[in-house]
């Protein structure tokens, strides 16, 4: 017993460090197989095209990038062209095109920082240099120059000059069809452009009597925005009744013309309210079943 124990300690001993484990390498084996680090090649591929191998360029081999609105911009290898990213898509910082890609004309690489402090990793995206917004030859106001040459890339012809468009005004938001129970706050919502700005004013089914008046349970109230050129309105109305059912309009104006938008309200007792919404509901589930893909 005390031989064997003896000799396994021997055998034991004898053995190299480096010999513990077989080395699985062989004749048939791939050379770069064999000689392949895995925890470093995952963070190259986490790198992306940061460590991709370039191989000879040969720009005859290059494919042909078609649809590029942004202009376009050498590939990480620096040998073919391809489409350089539009304003709001993601991009790498810097000068080298490694993940994302590279932002195009008149467009810069930077961090978006508008979910505020608390956002774990801001995401840089491609902002248009300048926010000067233009009037295109077709009527349409351009938010800033970047946006103008996405649309003149499908239109070649199109022209713009300074500043927004002189226009009617336009109601982008319109106020939207409510029911709700008595004794509820209720507000509708109407957003406008125009240029110049618009005046907003709200009526009562075709009454010539600009609300709130003088009742002290409706109020309006007006702000610019959300976008430049914009006014956004609110018709709000505290503990409303049945009385305040009806049409109302949102009317927009300026020099050049006036526009309207309408919306229903529905004002209903508590019994009536109920009704209602379990007649919404069955209506849902009706057309839920109709939806249906039975294949």
């Amino acid at each position: 017993m005390l031989m064997h124990i003896a000799m396994f300690v021997v055998l034991v001993l004898s053995i190299r460090p480096a010999d513990g484990f077989p080395n699985y390498k062989d004749d048939y084996m791939d050379e770069d197989l064999a000689t392949f680090d895995y925890y470093k090649g995952t963070d190259e591929f986490a790198e992306g095209n940061r460590t991709q191998e370039c191989e000879e360029c040969v720009p005859e081999l290059c494919p042909l990038p078609l649809g590029c609105r942004a202009g376009l911009v050498q590939d990480s290898c620096g040998c073919c062209s391809q489409c350089a990213n539009l304003e709001g898509q993601s991009c790498d910082l810097g000068q080298r095109n490694v993940y994302y890609g590279l932002c195009g004309e008149n467009l810069e690489c930077k961090l978006d920082r508008s979910d505020g402090a608390d956002a774990e990793e801001p995401e840089a995206q491609c902002a248009c240099l300048s926010q000067k917004p233009l009037c295109g030859s077709d009527g349409q106001t351009y938010t800033n120059i970047c946006k103008y040459k996405e649309a003149a890339y499908s239109n070649p012809g199109l022209n713009v000059s300074d500043g927004p468009c002189r226009t009617v005004p336009i109601i982008k938001v319109p106020p939207h069809n409510l029911v709700n129970v008595t004794g509820s706050s209720i507000a509708f919502l109407c957003e406008v452009f125009a240029f110049p700005m618009a005046l907003v004013e709200w009526r009562k089914d075709g009454k010539e009597v600009i609300l709130p008046g003088d009742d002290p349970h409706i109020s309006v109230q007006s702000r610019g925005g959300p976008q430049k050129y914009e006014l956004s309105s609110w018709l709000q109305i505290e503990e409303a009744s049945q009385m305040d059912s009806g049409t109302y309009r949102c009317i927009a104006r300026n020099e050049l013309g006036h526009v309207s938008a309408t919306a229903i309200l529905g004002v209903l007792p508590p019994d009536e309210m109920s009704t209602y919404l379990e007649q919404n509901l069955n209506e849902m589930s009706y057309d839920q079943l109709q939806d249906r893909d039975y294949y």
